[in-house]
């Protein structure tokens, strides 16, 4: 893998964590190749989104997880998703978006 072609883009990468077993998502600037092997991803400048208003535990808590760490590497098979985004990524949007929609059951009138 090479690093960012473009200094106006960045990764979102989605992994699960091997020492807690939940989902993972972290936002960093450079992707390649790990010096631990074929099996690894080397994952390094990592950004979080600290200066706003409104503070998400989550990305606190992580920023002070991944404070003092170089870079980070990680297994190809606990990588579920990379994705490489625009600095303006707002996140996915739908015009006729239906997540928010219930469905229930028909019910069926008794024999």
């Amino acid at each position: 893998m090479a690093s960012s072609k473009s200094k106006d883009s960045f990764y979102v990468i989605t992994y699960r964590d091997a020492e807690k077993g939940e989902v993972i998502t972290l936002k960093a600037k450079h992707i390649g190749d790990s010096s631990l092997g074929l099996s690894f991803i080397c994952v390094s400048d990592f950004i979080f989104n600290l200066d706003g208003v409104v503070v998400n535990p989550t990305e606190e808590h992580l920023s002070k997880r991944f404070e003092n760490i170089k870079s980070l590497h990680l297994g190809i098979y606990s990588v579920i998703s990379i994705e490489e985004v625009g600095l303006e990524h707002k996140g996915l949007n739908f015009k006729r978006d239906r997540s928010n929609l219930v469905f229930f059951p028909k019910e069926t009138p008794p024999n």
